[in-house]
């Protein structure tokens, strides 16, 4: 069921990240699940069902069938753009992330600095 997992995303051409997002799941816990480190749980099932109508219960959870139910194109302008917003807002915060640790670092260096500086002039 993983690498039908992994097959979906890929086909969504989304990043693993965006997909938790997707589907409500915790990056962490869904991570460690796709690496078999844990076990894929009930709940992880069930909210990338819920979330993701489209799919097939059929072809997740045995592998028989479609991908993507009839009728529910995945091509839909709607879902498209919901996905690549998603991917956008999921880069955003990755970079966010990131400048708030550099800003962290800067910050401390910023510190220490100061109290060189204090030492230096009261001694």
């Amino acid at each position: 069921m993983i690498e039908r997992i992994k097959e979906l995303i890929s086909y969504l051409g989304i990043s693993n990240r965006a997909f938790c997002i997707q589907c409500g799941i915790k990056d962490n816990t869904f991570t460690n699940q796709l690496n078999g480190k844990r076990e894929l749980s009930l709940s992880t099932i069930i909210s990338i069902l819920s979330f993701r109508e489209d799919v097939s219960a059929e072809w997740l959870l045995r592998g028989n069938g479609d991908m993507i139910k009839s009728g529910n194109s995945i091509s839909d302008a709607n879902s498209l753009r919901m996905e690549r917003l998603i991917d956008t807002i999921t880069t955003l915060q990755e970079t966010i992330n990131e400048k708030n640790k550099t800003i962290q670092l800067l910050e401390e260096e910023n510190r220490k600095l100061k109290t060189e500086l204090t030492v230096k002039k009261n001694g």
